[in-house]
């Protein structure tokens, strides 16, 4: 029945196609009767000789037949009429061009053909693509003007759009475009002066965004669009303050970096969020080096469902791995990740997520061992400061630990490069997190230090990343969601932030620029106090600090800093061919004393005190503060 029900569907469509082209053949063959018609009548100033006048009847279908057949094979008879922009009026002009010209070759090649005279084959290109251009603008004028005023043009809310760039005309256009789509451009601002006083598709451009309350109070806005790639984060800050001030609301077309990676549609405009605020300007990558160094390679990524890991993924997909391995040990994560990296018609085959725990060292030989891994990202790890402060053991086994029997593994199975994830916490540690990561990084500088295999080991530092599982900021939009209050554990508390896809970017530059033995550090920008983080967050969400929303002191929590450092006493900083990374390179400790405390470490960490361990991971890191019960 539904077979039936679907074939009686197909050819009712089959036949309302046919019945729509025949009906465009028809009318395309007026225009060019007309056009044709014109052109004679030009050529004889209005008055056609008799012989000429028969003349026409006879070219007629000579001129008829290349033009319906060039437009049929440029696919002019399957379009949306009334959706016409520059490649449709391209592929017109190149029609009627190549029919034109077959009918120039005709009266060259053969006279005895009733060919018209070539001013009249001028004329009548000039005419045909007037009348079907004129009809296809027609059709659009009609859809985006008159069809909008039917559905409500005034009701429809009016915003400002903040740049007149490529960016801000292709959503003015757009937003014109959609009868019904409850936006109306009004007004565009930018910062160039040279495009001040000028109109793009109707609108005016009036001015900068300091104007922003002058405009407001003009043309009865009620929202802007940032639609600008090249302004910083502190102009951004400064124009959405301005509007929330004059109650309007904020939306922003995506960044460069989010369509890249694939994160966002450029369609899509989003609310502002703290991320367009904290900003920097766009990593300049050398993407030649990173795709060489992935390209046909086989890719192992640990950690591959966490935020740092699945963005590790994401990116590397990108540059034509041979296979990418995901290594995670949450199912449901893994999933994620690999369904992601799935979406959109790519191949499943090189493509391979495997349950693993870092800390299995039988799991990981076996995983390195049969799928030979040439590059292999370690980001999995323990991250949360308190929840890993009051579990050192946990956090020694899978940071410190995991890391060394992976770090093993990859030597002995002729993994290439090892590239570890590191955090600006293994500076002068406060907090058995930020201890176990510097052991981690220790092991490796050493190993590759004594290092009799080809693999070469490097790491790479960097501070909080925004939205992260771990990051302060999903926290701050979960308590505004709640009503409150925002909890800050001090009024003087800074950090660095980066955002997930310019860390990730970085990090494939230093993997591939790394010989073995190094510490990467990315360029974290200044540092963000906390408290002014959660005071524009709440403001970013509609909210006033401290009078619909409450801000919350609650003291530092163990092994918290007031502010994290950038490098350890007795590592030398030196440049590299990247002016947002830098290089450390501190005296790696000697191999054997390395495997030495480690040995001595894993004996007693069954049964030891929490604090015995702190104490005794200090013994071997003296710049390790640690916090005693």
């Amino acid at each position: 029945m539904k077979l039936r029900l679907f074939q009686f569907l197909q050819a009712v469509g089959n036949q309302l196609l046919f019945g729509r082209t025949v009906l465009l053949a028809l009318l395309y063959s007026l225009f060019f009767v007309l056009s044709l018609w014109g052109g004679y009548l030009l050529r004889f100033e209005f008055v056609i000789p008799p012989e000429f006048q028969e003349e026409f009847y006879e070219a007629l279908p000579l001129v008829l037949l290349p033009k319906l057949t060039a437009l049929f094979l440029f696919g002019q008879f399957g379009v949306l009429l009334s959706y016409f922009r520059m490649p449709d009026l391209f592929r017109i002009v190149l029609a009627l061009t190549l029919s034109s010209l077959l009918l120039v070759l005709g009266w060259y090649f053969f006279p005895v053909l009733s060919v018209p005279p070539r001013s009249v084959l001028l004329a009548d290109f000039v005419f045909s693509l007037f009348l079907l251009g004129g009809f296809r603008t027609g059709l659009r004028i009609w859809r985006e003007r008159y069809q909008s005023h039917r559905k409500g043009l005034s009701s429809r809310k009016r915003v400002a759009i903040i740049g007149a760039g490529q960016t801000g005309t292709d959503l003015c256009y757009d937003l014109q475009s959609r009868a019904g789509g409850g936006l109306r451009p009004v007004v565009l601002l930018d910062d160039d002066p040279r495009k001040w006083s000028h109109l793009v598709h109707g609108v005016p451009v009036w001015g900068s965004p300091d104007n922003l309350e002058k405009v407001y109070n003009r043309y009865g806005i009620q929202g802007i669009i940032i639609a600008t790639s090249s302004a910083p984060a502190k102009r951004i800050l400064e124009i959405t303050e301005k509007a929330r001030s004059l109650g309007l609301t904020t939306d922003i077309m995506p960044s460069v970096t989010e369509l890249a990676t694939g994160r966002v549609r450029a369609s899509r405009i989003r609310p502002v969020e703290i991320e367009d605020l904290l900003g920097r300007e766009p990593v300049d990558l050398n993407t030649e080096d990173i795709h060489a160094l992935i390209d046909g390679k086989v890719v192992m990524v640990t950690g591959a469902g966490g935020s740092i890991g699945s963005e590790l993924c994401r990116q590397i997909f990108s540059h034509a791995p041979e296979r990418l391995i995901l290594v995670d040990r949450s199912e449901v994560q893994l999933y994620q990740v690999e369904q992601d990296l799935r979406r959109g018609g790519r191949t499943n085959g090189n493509i391979l997520g495997l349950i693993g725990d870092v800390a299995d060292e039988t799991r990981m030989r076996e995983i390195l061992g049969r799928y030979r891994p040439q590059i292999l990202f370690h980001a999995a790890a323990h991250k949360h400061v308190p929840i890993m402060e009051h579990q050192a053991c946990e956090a020694l086994k899978n940071n410190a630990f995991g890391t060394r029997q992976l770090a093993l593994a990859a030597r002995a199975f002729d993994v290439e490069r090892f590239i570890l994830i590191s955090t600006d916490k293994a500076i002068n540690p406060t907090n058995i997190m930020g201890a176990s990561k510097r052991l981690a990084e220790i092991f490796i500088q050493s190993l590759n230090e004594s290092n009799g295999g080809k693999t070469r080991f490097m790491a790479v530092r960097f501070g909080n990343v925004l939205g992260s599982s771990g990051s302060v900021v999903p926290l701050f939009r979960r308590q505004i969601a709640d009503g409150g209050p925002v909890t800050v554990t001090h009024p003087q508390v800074i950090r660095y932030f980066m955002t997930i896809p310019e860390s990730v970017g970085l990090v494939l530059q230093c993997a591939s620029q790394g010989e073995g033995g190094e510490i990467f550090v990315l360029d974290m920008g200044k540092p963000v106090k906390i408290l002014d983080l959660a005071r524009r967050m709440i403001q970013l969400s509609g909210y006033e600090p401290e009078l619909d929303i409450d801000i919350s002191i609650t003291g530092l929590r163990p092994g918290e800093k007031l502010f994290e450092e950038l490098q350890h006493e007795g590592e030398e900083l030196s440049p590299t061919h990247h002016p947002r990374i830098m290089r450390f390179m501190g005296q790696p400790y000697v191999y054997s004393e390395v495997v030495e405390f480690f040995d001595g470490l894993r004996e007693c960490m069954p049964g030891t005190s929490q604090d015995d361990l702190k104490k005794q991971v200090q013994g071997f890191v003296p710049e390790y503060k640690p916090y005693l019960d």
